[in-house]
C-alpha cells in the first residue's frame, strides 16, 4: 500500500525540530485567526476601519470558504500526508479554540450546537487533510483528489439554481481562483481537474440546491 501512495506522491523526511517548529506556527496562527475573526464578529460594522468594512472581512471570515481553503494550503505543503494530518489538526485546534474561549469568556455566551460542528470539523480534519495532500501527486486519484477540492471551493463561490449561475460572493470566487493556482501543476493536469470538478459540481448541484430548501 505504501508503494502504491509512494507513486502517487513521495513524502520528504524532515528534522524533527523543523515539526516542532513548523506545526507550533500553524497552531499560533490558527490562535491568531480565531481571535481576529470572533473580534470581527463582535464589532459592529460601522465601527471597524474603513478597509475591512470594504473588503467586508467580518462575513468573510464567518463563511466556511476561507477555512476550507486554509486548510487545502496546509495540507498541500506540508511535507508528508501525516504532517498534513497533523499541521491540519493543530491549526483547526488554535483557531476553533480561540474563538470559542473568546465567545464564552469575553462575549459571554455559549453558542452549543454551533460549536459542535466545528469541534467535529475539527476531528475529521486530520482524515481529510491526509487525503488532500496526494491532491499535488501524480495519476488518476490525484487529479480525482483535486477535482473534488475545486468542486468544494466551487460549492463556496458560486451559487447555482435551476435558471442561473451566479457569484455568491466575491471573496470566495477570488479563493476559487487561488484554489485553481495553488492544485495547477501543468496545463494538462489543470483542464482535467476543472472538467471534472465542474461536471461534479453541476452534476450535483441538484441535490445541493434540494437539501438548501429543506
Amino acid at each position: 500500500m505504501n508503494d502504491v501512495l509512494n507513486n502517487i506522491r513521495r513524502p520528504v523526511n524532515i528534522s524533527f525540530s523543523k515539526k516542532v517548529v513548523s506545526s507550533s506556527f500553524l497552531f499560533i496562527a490558527g490562535v491568531m485567526l480565531g481571535v481576529f475573526s470572533k473580534m470581527l464578529d463582535e464589532t459592529a460594522s460601522n465601527q471597524l476601519p474603513y478597509f475591512l468594512q470594504v473588503m467586508d472581512l467580518r462575513n468573510f471570515f464567518s463563511r466556511m470558504g476561507v477555512w476550507l481553503f486554509l486548510a487545502m494550503l496546509v495540507a498541500l505543503h506540508s511535507k508528508s500526508p501525516l504532517r498534513a494530518s497533523i499541521n491540519v489538526f493543530v491549526f483547526f485546534v488554535g483557531m476553533v479554540g480561540s474563538y470559542y474561549v473568546y465567545t464564552i469568556m469575553v462575549a459571554g455566551f455559549f453558542p452549543r450546537s454551533y460549536m459542535m460542528i466545528w469541534v467535529t470539523m475539527t476531528v475529521i480534519s486530520p482524515f481529510m487533510a491526509f487525503v488532500c495532500w496526494y491532491a499535488k501527486g501524480n495519476g488518476i486519484l490525484a487529479i480525482l483528489i483535486s477535482s473534488f477540492l475545486l468542486m468544494f471551493m466551487s460549492r463556496q463561490a458560486f451559487v447555482f439554481g435551476f435558471w442561473y449561475l451566479d457569484i455568491s460572493y466575491i471573496l470566495e470566487f477570488l479563493l476559487w481562483i487561488a484554489t485553481i493556482i495553488v492544485l495547477y501543476q501543468s496545463p494538462k493536469q489543470l483542464i482535467k481537474v476543472f472538467a471534472i470538478g465542474m461536471f461534479f459540481y453541476f452534476v450535483t448541484a441538484p441535490f445541493h440546491l434540494g437539501w438548501e430548501m429543506l
